[in-house]
C-alpha cells in the first residue's frame, strides 16, 4: 500500500560508483506540509546462498570486508546480473566464490536489507548437495578462503560471534523457518 501522506517532488542522482548510485529524493509530508530531502542508496538486488554438502557440511567463505576493515565469516553471495534469477545468480556465485556446484537450488525468500535508505532486495537461496567442481574463479578484488563446517554448528557460531553478519544470520533464521515446515516465499 502506498502511503499517501508522502508526495515525491523531485529525484536526482548525486553520485555513481561501480556498485551503487546515490539518489536524493525530495518529499513533502502532506499532514504538515513540511518538505525534506532523503538519500537513497540505489543498488542491484543480490543473493546469499546457504550451501550444504551431501554429508551435512555448510560451505562458508571468509573474506575481507572494507566497511568494518576485518575478515568476516559468511555465506557466499553476490549481485544479480541484469535479468538473472536469484537461483541462477546463486549457482554462478557459489561456483565463482567457492568452487562448489549445487545439485539443486531452492528459493527461500527475500528480505529488505535496510529499506530506510536502500532500495535493493536480498534473495536467500538454498543450494543442496553441493560438490567440489574445481578452483574458484575470483573477481579481480576477491581473496576468499572456503570454510566447511557442520550444519549443526550454525547456532553455536552465531552465539559465539564467529558469524556476526546480520544479513547472514537473518538468512539462517529464514532457512530454519522453512526447514520447520513453513512455506518458502514465491518470487
Amino acid at each position: 500500500m502506498l502511503d499517501r501522506s508522502w508526495t515525491l517532488l523531485d529525484s536526482r542522482q548525486i553520485a555513481q560508483y561501480p556498485i551503487l548510485r546515490l539518489r536524493e529524493d525530495r518529499y513533502r509530508f502532506e499532514p504538515t506540509g513540511a518538505e525534506s530531502c532523503f538519500i537513497v542508496c540505489d543498488t542491484a538486488d543480490w543473493a546469499l546462498i546457504i550451501a550444504t554438502t551431501a554429508d551435512g557440511q555448510l560451505v562458508l567463505v571468509r573474506q575481507y570486508r572494507h566497511g568494518v576493515q576485518e575478515v568476516v565469516l559468511e555465506v557466499p553471495g553476490g549481485v544479480l546480473d541484469h535479468g538473472e534469477s536469484p537461483e541462477d545468480a546463486a549457482r554462478r556465485e557459489l561456483r565463482e566464490e567457492t568452487g562448489y556446484e549445487a545439485g539443486r537450488v531452492r528459493y527461500l525468500g527475500k528480505m529488505l536489507p535496510n529499506p530506510a535508505i536502500n532500495n535493493a532486495r536480498l534473495h536467500v537461496v538454498l543450494a543442496e548437495d553441493c560438490r567440489w567442481a574445481g578452483a574458484p574463479q575470483f573477481d579481480p578484488f576477491e581473496q576468499i578462503d572456503v570454510v566447511l563446517r557442520p550444519v549443526a554448528d550454525v547456532p553455536r557460531m552465531i552465539a559465539a560471534g564467529e558469524i556476526a553478519h546480520a544479513l547472514v544470520i537473518a538468512s539462517f533464521a529464514l532457512w530454519d523457518s522453512v526447514r520447520r515446515g513453513e512455506q518458502g516465499e514465491q518470487h
